[in-house]
C-alpha cells in the first residue's frame, strides 16, 4: 500500500489508451494528448479493431515518435484486457499512470487537476467526476445507472465517491505495479474491480470534477446495461474474495 506522503515534483505520465474501432475520434485524441505538456509515453492498445484505427496506428508507429507506443491484440479481448497489457508496458520511471479512453469524452486538458492531489502527496488514486465538474445534459438512464452503482460501492466498501465507473483515473504508478498482477477483468467491469481493489487495499482516494462530453451509442458509444449487471457481480464478489 502507498500510504506514505511522497511528493511528486517532475511527472512522468504513463498514460493507457485502449482502442476499439475508434476511426473517427483517435487521430484527434492522440493530437489532444500530444499536447499535454507533461513528460509523457502514451501506450495505445489496439484491441483488434476492424473500422480501420489499426491501420492508422500500424502508420502512427512508423513515425517512431519517442512519446508514443502501440500494442495491438491479435484478437479482440475488451477494455480491461487492453488496460492490463497498457499497465504491464509502463516505463520503469513512471510515476503516474492515466487511463484515457480513445473517444472525445473526455479531455486532456484535465491533466493537471487530475494528477494534482498525487503530485502533492495526498492521494495514491485520483478518480474524475463527470457529476460534480461541467458535463453535457443528456442521458438520464445512463446517469441512474452509475449513481446506483456508486451508491452500491459506497456502501459496499464504506466510501463516498460520486462517480465510481468514470473512466478518468489517475494512479501513482507503484499503486498500478502492484496492483496489476491481480487484475483479471476483461471487459468494462474492469472499473468496479479496480476500484474494489484500491479501496480493500486502503489507499488514498481523491475526486475532482472534470469536463465531460458524453458520447451517444449512434457514435460508437460500447458500454451497455448487460454490463451494469457485470458491475454489480464483479463489486460483490470482490467485497467478498480477492
Amino acid at each position: 500500500m502507498v500510504s506514505k506522503r511522497q511528493i511528486i515534483q517532475d511527472p512522468f505520465l504513463s498514460i493507457i489508451m485502449p482502442a476499439y474501432n475508434e476511426i473517427g475520434t483517435i487521430e484527434e485524441i492522440v493530437s489532444r494528448v500530444k499536447q499535454s505538456p507533461f513528460r509523457k509515453e502514451l501506450i495505445i492498445v489496439d484491441d483488434c479493431s476492424t473500422d480501420g484505427t489499426s491501420e492508422f496506428l500500424k502508420t502512427l508507429a512508423a513515425r517512431a515518435d519517442p512519446e508514443i507506443r502501440v500494442v495491438h491484440h491479435k484478437v479482440n479481448q475488451g477494455k480491461g484486457a487492453a488496460l492490463r497489457t497498457g499497465f504491464s508496458s509502463i516505463s520503469p520511471t513512471s510515476n503516474i499512470t492515466i487511463i484515457q479512453d480513445a473517444d472525445l469524452e473526455y479531455d486532456p486538458e484535465d491533466y493537471c487537476g487530475l494528477i494534482e492531489p498525487i503530485t502533492r502527496g495526498d492521494a495514491d488514486v485520483v478518480y474524475g467526476s463527470r457529476f460534480s465538474g461541467a458535463h453535457q445534459a443528456t442521458m438520464f438512464w445512463h446517469m441512474i445507472a452509475n449513481k446506483m452503482l456508486t451508491l452500491l460501492t459506497n456502501v459496499l466498501y464504506n466510501t463516498i465517491l460520486t462517480d465510481m465507473e468514470t473512466g478518468y483515473k489517475a494512479f501513482n504508478s507503484n499503486v498500478v505495479r502492484k496492483l496489476l498482477p491481480n487484475l483479471k477483468a476483461n471487459r468494462f467491469d474492469f472499473e468496479p474491480e479496480i476500484t474494489a481493489k484500491v479501496l480493500k487495499n486502503h489507499y488514498r482516494v481523491f475526486e475532482v470534477p472534470i469536463r465531460y462530453a458524453f458520447r451517444p451509442y449512434e457514435e460508437g458509444k460500447k458500454i451497455g446495461m448487460k454490463d451494469a449487471f457485470a458491475a454489480v457481480f464483479a463489486l460483490l464478489r470482490y467485497r467478498i474474495t480477492d
